[in-house]
């Protein structure tokens, strides 16, 4: 449990939401459990994850990150999100790539991803993507017993089992999607 974080339904706080973080949850209320998704507020200057982990006192193997990425094949993108824990960074130019059965893959521009998403970049989630972005989840993450990721804006983060990522409309479980990082958070 993080220190100076007040944790509470996620369901009952949507001003801790971003707008599509929030009528997501709703649209999920007969999938998941929602007592088990919760949300607490903090800085949101603290919201990038190393800060977030030092200043809250949360390790980094139990925060995972939202990594947005634009893949290309034929003239046509297609966006997608990778979820892994702080601990890895995604393989977006080997495993998603592959995957998403793209030529060419990257990180999407932040503005891209703040338009499209409409959330706030530092903050993006997978709850609350466009329908047709796939959502890429390392077995890491869908293995850890309880899991920070965002809330859509950088002033809250959304606390969860990492097992109800994989439930996600359009979720896909993918050993190895993390690769370790020696000593650091990946981002």
């Amino acid at each position: 449990m993080p220190t100076n974080v007040v944790l509470q339904p996620a369901a009952d706080r949507p001003d801790l939401l971003a707008v599509p973080t929030a009528k997501a949850l709703a649209e999920l209320s007969g999938t998941l459990p929602l007592d088990s998704i919760r949300v607490g507020a903090i800085d949101p200057a603290l919201a990038d994850t190393a800060a977030f982990c030092a200043e809250y006192g949360v390790e980094l193997s139990q925060s995972a990150n939202c990594v947005v990425v634009a893949a290309k094949r034929a003239g046509t993108t297609t966006y997608a999100a990778c979820m892994v824990l702080a601990t890895t960074r995604a393989d977006i130019n080997g495993l998603a790539r592959r995957h998403l059965g793209a030529r060419k893959i990257s990180f999407a521009p932040m503005d891209d991803a703040v338009a499209l998403t409409g959330m706030e970049y530092g903050g993006i989630t997978p709850l609350g993507l466009p329908a047709d972005w796939p959502i890429l989840v390392d077995a890491a993450v869908a293995a850890t017993p309880e899991v920070i990721i965002g809330s859509g804006i950088r002033g809250s983060k959304l606390w969860l089992p990492g097992s109800a990522l994989a439930l996600f409309p359009h979720a896909e479980v993918l050993d190895g999607l993390g690769n370790p990082v020696n000593g650091g958070s990946a981002g």
